[in-house]
C-alpha cells in the first residue's frame, strides 16, 4: 500500500475521495478488525504513509520511530509517514479542529467546555480548547478515570456552553442516538460533532433547535487530510481546496428530499429530479403501500391515520439513514418531529408549493376530501413544511421547471 487510512472500521470513510481530490496518488482503505493485525501491519512497513482513526490513534504511537512535540503533547498519533523504514508520527487533527471552529465561528475561549469520549480524538479537543484558552473543560466518560464525568454526573453541568462529541455514537447506521440532551443545557452556545455520517446526527440537529452554532466534523476530516497530504507529498496544498472538497462530499452523499402538500407534485417532481441527478427516486407513500401490501386508502380505512403514520414513520426511519437518492415524502410526514429530524441529517429538504386552489381534491388522498380541507390542511401544516425545509419552490409551471429549480437549490445550498 502506498498511502491509506487504517482502523478498526472503515465503511463510513470518506477520506479515499478526499486524498483522491487532494494530490496524486493511491489511497487505500484498510481495515485492521483487531490490534494483532495492527501489530502486523505497522512491523512489515510496507506503506509510504498513513492516517489512523479508530480506535488506534494512541496503539500507534510506540510503533513511531520519532513523534512529532505536537502530537507526543496530545498523546495521540494519526498521520504516519514511512521515512526510509522509519516511522515519523504526527497529529493534524489539531489543526483540523482548529480550522472547523474558525469556519464555523465557534469560539472557545472563556468558555466552559464539555469533551464527551476519551479516546484520541477527545484529546486532540481537549489540547485545542486548552490552547484556545477555554475557561473550563470537562471530560465526559462512560467509565470515568480522576477528574471525569460520568454521563449522569454531566447532566447537572448545565452552565456548560459548548460541547463536543468525540465518540462514535450517533454514527450511521445508528442515527438516531445521542448521549446527551442538548435541550438540557440552558447556556449552551455550540455544539460540534466528529461524526460526518449522517452529515448531522441527533445531537447537533437537537443543538440547532436550541439555538447553538452546530458542526459537524467534515470539516476537521477534510482539513487534517489536506495537512496530512502535505506531509506525504513534502508540498504545500492551498487552504480553498478543503471547503471546496467538502462541498463535493455533501453533494455526493445528500438526499434531495421533497416535502409539500399532497398532490404539490412531490413524485413527478422528484422523478425529473432524479433523472437531471442521475439518483434513484423513492416514493415513501409507495414504499408503505409495499410493506403494508395495501394502497394508503386501504390502510387509513383499516387502521386509521393513527396506524399510517406508524407505517410512515418505519419506512422514514429506514429509507432517510441512506444517501445519494432523490425522495418524495408524503404530505402528512412533517406532523412528527422525529421525520422531519431524520429527514435532515442526510438530506437538503426542498418544499414545493401550489396554490391551494391548484391542489386535487378527492381521490387516493384520504385526507383532501374537499377544497375546505385542503385549506385547514394548509393552515396546520404551513408552518410545519416552512420549519422543516432548507429552501421553498414554486410548483406552478412545469414540473421539469420546478425540478431544474429543486437541483439548483441543492447545489446552492450545499456550496455555502
Amino acid at each position: 500500500m502506498e498511502y491509506g487510512l487504517i482502523g478498526a472500521r472503515l465503511g463510513h470513510s470518506y477520506s479515499k475521495p478526499i486524498h483522491n481530490a487532494l494530490a496524486d496518488y493511491d489511497y487505500r482503505l484498510c481495515e485492521l478488525p483487531e490490534k494483532a493485525d495492527l501489530h502486523a501491519f505497522l512491523e512489515k512497513r510496507d506503506f509510504r504513509g498513513i492516517n489512523v482513526t479508530i480506535p488506534y490513534k494512541e496503539d500507534v504511537m510506540p510503533y513511531c520511530d520519532t513523534i512529532d512535540d505536537a502530537a507526543r503533547a496530545i498523546g495521540s498519533v494519526n498521520t504516519i509517514v514511512n521515512r526510509s523504514g522509519r516511522l515519523e508520527g504526527h497529529n493534524t487533527d489539531f489543526a483540523g479542529f482548529v480550522y472547523l471552529l474558525r469556519k464555523n465561528g465557534i469560539v472557545l475561549r472563556g468558555q466552559k467546555v464539555m469533551i464527551l469520549g476519551t479516546g484520541g480524538t477527545q484529546k486532540t479537543v481537549q489540547a485545542v480548547a486548552k490552547a484556545e484558552g477555554a475557561a473550563e473543560i470537562v471530560i465526559v466518560s462512560r467509565t470515568p478515570r480522576k477528574g471525569q464525568l460520568s454521563y449522569e454526573a454531566a447532566k447537572k453541568r448545565t452552565d456548560v456552553q459548548v460541547i463536543v462529541n468525540t465518540t462514535p455514537v450517533g454514527m450511521f447506521p445508528h442515527n438516531a442516538q445521542s448521549l446527551l440532551a442538548p435541550e438540557e443545557y440552558p447556556k449552551l452556545a455550540a455544539a460540534v460533532d466528529v461524526i460526518y455520517n449522517p452529515l448531522k446526527t441527533d445531537f447537533l440537529l437537537r443543538a440547532q433547535a436550541c439555538g447553538a452554532k452546530t458542526a459537524n466534523g467534515l470539516s476537521m476530516l477534510a482539513a487534517q487530510a489536506k495537512y496530512a497530504a502535505e506531509y506525504f507529498t513534502g508540498k504545500a496544498i492551498d487552504d480553498a481546496k478543503i471547503a471546496r472538497i467538502e462541498a463535493e462530499i455533501c453533494k455526493e452523499v445528500a438526499n434531495l428530499v421533497l416535502i409539500g402538500m399532497p398532490s404539490a407534485g412531490k413524485t413527478t417532481v422528484g422523478q425529473y429530479c432524479a433523472q437531471l441527478m442521475n439518483r434513484p427516486f423513492i416514493d415513501l407513500d409507495e414504499l408503505v403501500e409495499r410493506e403494508s401490501k395495501m394502497t394508503v386508502a386501504e390502510i387509513f380505512a383499516c387502521e386509521g391515520e393513527a396506524g399510517f403514520r406508524r407505517r410512515e414513520k418505519e419506512i422514514i426511519r429506514t429509507t432517510l439513514n441512506g444517501h445519494a437518492a432523490v425522495i418524495a415524502t408524503g404530505g402528512g410526514a412533517v406532523l412528527d418531529a422525529e421525520n422531519v429530524r431524520r429527514m435532515r441529517q442526510n438530506s437538503v429538504v426542498i418544499r414545493l408549493t401550489r396554490p391551494v386552489q391548484q391542489l386535487e381534491t378527492g381521490g387516493a388522498r384520504p385526507l383532501s376530501a374537499s377544497y375546505e380541507a385542503l385549506c385547514e390542511m394548509q393552515r396546520q401544516r404551513g408552518p410545519l413544511y416552512a420549519a422543516a425545509c432548507d429552501a421553498c419552490i414554486e410548483n406552478t409551471g412545469t414540473p421539469q421547471d420546478a425540478a431544474r429549480a429543486a437541483v439548483e437549490a441543492f447545489d446552492e445550498i450545499l456550496d455555502r
